[in-house]
C-alpha cells in the first residue's frame, strides 16, 4: 500500500538561518509511520493495549534539497527490510519539497518491543498485516 502525508511546516520548525531543524524532518517522518499505522487499521493505541511498541536502533537522514519556511512538504513511508517474523524491520522516508523535489530521506532501523518484559518481540500474527501490506523499496532485503 502507498502511503505518503502532506504537513505544512511551520515556524517552529526552522533555525535562526531559516533552515529546516535537522530534527524536524524526524519528526514528520515519526508522524508520517504513526499515521501509516492507523490508515492501515491498526494504531499505536491498539498496540500498546496488545503490550507492544515500537523502538529505534538507528535513525539516518541524508539532506539532499533545502526545505523553506512555509513551504508544503509530502513523507512517504516505505519498508525497507524486516526480518521473516517480523520483529525488526527498516523503514524509509522520502521528504519531498513543495516543487517535488527530493529534499531528504529518512532510514530508521527499528523492532518491536514487549512493553511488560522490555525485551524485543515478534510482531502478533494479527497485527502482521500492517507491515506486510506497507509498500517495499525497490531494494528491500530480509534482515
Amino acid at each position: 500500500m502507498s502511503y505518503q502525508v502532506e504537513f505544512n511546516t511551520r515556524w517552529a520548525d526552522f533555525d535562526p538561518n531559516r533552515h529546516m531543524r535537522h530534527t524536524a524532518y524526524n519528526d514528520y517522518a515519526a508522524e508520517a509511520r504513526v499515521r501509516y499505522f492507523k490508515n492501515a487499521g491498526t494504531s499505536i493505541e491498539d498496540f500498546a493495549r496488545q503490550g507492544i511498541g515500537p523502538v529505534l536502533f538507528t535513525e539516518c537522514t541524508t539532506f539532499k534539497k533545502e526545505i523553506l519556511l512555509g513551504e508544503k512538504i509530502t513523507v512517504n513511508v516505505k519498508l525497507s527490510g524486516s526480518s521473516d517474523d517480523l520483529r525488526k524491520w527498516k523503514i524509509r522516508h522520502e521528504v519531498f519539497n513543495e516543487q517535488g523535489n527530493l529534499a531528504a530521506i529518512i532510514e530508521v532501523f527499528g523492532a518491536w518491543i514487549d512493553l511488560h518484559k522490555r525485551k524485543l518481540t515478534a510482531l502478533p500474527d494479527a497485527y502482521r498485516s500492517t507491515l506486510d501490506v506497507m509498500e517495499k523499496t525497490t531494494d528491500f532485503e530480509v534482515i
